[in-house]
């Protein structure tokens, strides 16, 4: 039999004429193929050493290196990447894509961080999907803000996923990754106020000059958002509390700016001013959440009261991500809900959304933080390739320093 033949060829019914099949060269003497009944493949005398010297072969050509990257304590990684009272499980500070995708699978301490918004991504894409089966978002203006808001809670769980997996490759990678997390948050923000403002803005509001610039001025928002937490990250190192302060004032203003209809929707109610609704209670529901994600993403509770009892399990930053995905389920809920009730009297009052104000500003939104983000990685990235004459350097090399 030739050495070069990996695999047995099996020669189908009908072929050359025949009409029954069989092995290819020798192969027929180490399996044997029963043609009645079920299908069996039985090695014979000297068939499982054969296959396993093919297994060999194949490992060798692929020349995978399946191995687990080494984990490291808070004294061996650079400041910028330290967490406050997360003592062990990081990352080698310059690992390679490979490494950080294996890291995933990992327990380390961005494992959980990774999880709890992929997952989450997969579960917002299935009801994005069960809507697409159910409306016609081609054709019916009505439901263009709900489409772009479905799409943007689709699209930051899994930036920020990302941003977390790959944020190991170096120093400068660990800020551009979460340049595009802060994006992708912006732009939530962005299709929060989309969604509010044709879905939940109050009755006395509606066509008043707030409702008529409410999306233009959440547009600026997230431009600001998105250009006050990337610069937040190069005054971390000097400023510390400064860089917390700066990145929460980035994301609570616009936050604040985009709920205001619906505060002003709750209060009024609390008077007797409206109907107890289910919507109500699903925006209820995610104000709570909404809270309680500021709260642990400014506290660092509880690893600050415990210092490395939390390093893999438990920390605010997950506690943060899935209070701030099941705040978005509630919020969701919620936007359907005032979507399907205030069709016909919103309809009614003429207010038919139109492309420039839901899919046009998204794109235009998308277009001016990428914009951005640029912006900010350019001198990162101009000093990655220009230091000391090493222009490819740990980032695109993925070296192994320390080891």
């Amino acid at each position: 039999m030739s050495r070069d033949r990996v695999f047995p060829v099996w020669r189908g019914i009908w072929a050359s004429g025949s009409s029954s099949g069989g092995w290819a060269e020798a192969w027929e003497r180490c399996l044997r193929w029963e043609p009645m009944g079920p299908i069996w493949l039985v090695l014979c005398r000297g068939g499982r050493a054969r296959l396993s010297q093919v297994c060999e072969r194949g490992r060798g050509a692929i020349r995978l290196r399946v191995r687990l990257p080494p984990l490291f304590h808070i004294h061996q990684v650079p400041k910028v990447v330290q967490e406050d009272g997360i003592i062990s499980g990081y990352r080698h500070p310059c690992s390679t894509a490979l490494d950080c995708v294996l890291s995933s699978f990992q327990m380390n301490n961005e494992t959980m961080n990774i999880w709890t918004h992929f997952l989450p991504t997969w579960y917002f894409v299935w009801r994005l999907a069960l809507l697409c089966s159910s409306l016609d978002f081609s054709l019916d203006s009505y439901t263009w803000p709900l489409l772009v808001y479905m799409l943007l809670i689709c699209v930051y769980p899994f930036t920020s996923s990302c941003a977390h997996t790959f944020s190991a490759m170096s120093t400068d990678s660990y800020h551009i990754c979460f340049f595009f997390d802060y994006g992708a948050l912006s732009l939530y923000s962005l299709g929060c106020a989309i969604s509010y403002g044709h879905y939940v803005m109050p009755e006395c509001w509606v066509n008043s000059w707030l409702h008529r610039y409410f999306v233009p001025v959440a547009l600026a928002n997230s431009l600001f958002c998105t250009s006050l937490s990337c610069y937040s990250r190069f005054v971390e190192l000097q400023f510390p509390q400064r860089s917390k302060v700066l990145r929460t004032a980035a994301f609570v203003v616009p936050f604040i700016f985009d709920t205001v209809p619906l505060f002003y929707r709750i209060l009024l109610c609390c008077g007797g001013g409206c109907a107890h609704t289910e919507a109500l209670s699903s925006h209820c529901y995610h104000l709570f959440f909404a809270f309680l994600t500021c709260f642990l993403f400014t506290s660092h509770l509880p690893e600050r009261l415990a210092p490395g009892r939390f390093d893999y399990f438990g920390h605010s930053h997950q506690l943060f991500h899935v209070s701030a995905v099941l705040g978005t389920h509630f919020q969701m809920e919620g936007v359907m809900a005032d979507m399907l009730s205030r069709r016909t009297w919103l309809t009614d009052q003429g207010l038919a959304p139109s492309f420039l104000g839901t899919i046009g500003a998204l794109l235009i939104g998308l277009v001016l933080n990428l914009v951005i983000i640029g912006v900010f990685s350019v001198p990162l990235l101009w000093k990655r390739f220009s230091v000391s004459g090493q222009p490819l350097a740990c980032w695109l090399q993925g070296s192994r320093k320390n080891e």
